[in-house]
């Protein structure tokens, strides 16, 4: 009689425990929906290099100029100072260069970025730090069909840009190419937190950024256990229910050898 009161017990206490775990299960996803992106960032308003009528949907336009120049070149091969033609970002000063060696003294386009002001994720705002820090760097071909006038009589395609050279196998110096980037988002799961209504990186995925090859050793780590496999709350209360069922047979298997014994 006494065990069966009990046994009563016991599952009076298993089912109210499975009770308030699976009440508070809607409250737990709630909190992880609110610390945790559910949906694909958005770029917003479109970014634009008016100059050449380039446009992005990314989250990032670059647009990078070079110009073929000269460029001194010391060591043997050269027998003292050499000098061959490059494609380079930034002028070369050309003072004290040989007579015949002279580099224009600016570049006539300017390299330019822009960012985006409007990103959003879940409708809250991204923060502009994430773009800076994980977002990714991808060559694409514009559209040149807005291409204003004076830069078409200047410029025409030329690989995934513009050219100046009148012939690209054979440029000049002086000569420009034209090339553009667009910055896209890899996946930002586990990467961010959102801090006072907007979506900011957390400081691990901060150390990862500045310090890409640590990010890359800890994650072959051998054995270690993915961040999101944590125990759930209906994990919880089945582990709960399995361990009062060995409770249970635990005391019948002692009821069954005292039973015996007299």
């Amino acid at each position: 009689m006494n065990l069966r009161r009990a046994m009563r017990r016991w599952r009076g206490l298993a089912l109210a425990a499975v009770v308030l775990i699976c009440a508070a299960c809607p409250l737990s996803a709630q909190e992880t929906a609110d610390g945790e992106p559910l949906g694909d960032p958005q770029a917003g308003k479109a970014l634009s290099d008016r100059d050449f009528g380039v446009t992005t949907r990314q989250f990032g336009l670059d647009r990078r100029v070079e110009m073929y120049q000269w460029r001194r070149e010391f060591g043997i091969a050269t027998q003292g100072d050499g000098y061959e033609r490059v494609w380079n970002a930034a002028p070369i000063d050309s003072t004290g260069f040989t007579s015949g060696y002279v580099n224009p003294p600016r570049m006539p386009l300017e390299n330019k970025r822009w960012w985006s002001e409007s990103a959003t994720l879940d409708g809250k705002p991204l923060g502009s730090e994430v773009l800076r820090a994980v977002g990714e760097w991808r060559v694409f071909r514009p559209n040149f069909s807005r291409l204003p006038a004076n830069l078409a009589a200047t410029f025409q395609p030329e690989g995934d840009g513009l050219g100046s050279s009148e012939n690209p196998l054979d440029p000049q110096i002086g000569d420009l190419r034209v090339t553009w980037r667009e910055l896209r988002l890899p996946s930002l799961e586990g990467k961010l937190e959102l801090r006072d209504g907007v979506w900011h990186l957390r400081p691990e995925a901060i150390a990862a950024a500045l310090n890409p090859a640590a990010a890359r050793e800890r994650a072959i780590v051998v054995g270690a256990e993915p961040e999101d496999k944590r125990w759930s709350p209906g994990w919880f209360a089945l582990a709960v229910v399995f361990a009062l069922g060995l409770l249970y047979r635990l005391r019948r298997r002692r009821r069954a050898k005292a039973q015996a014994k007299s």
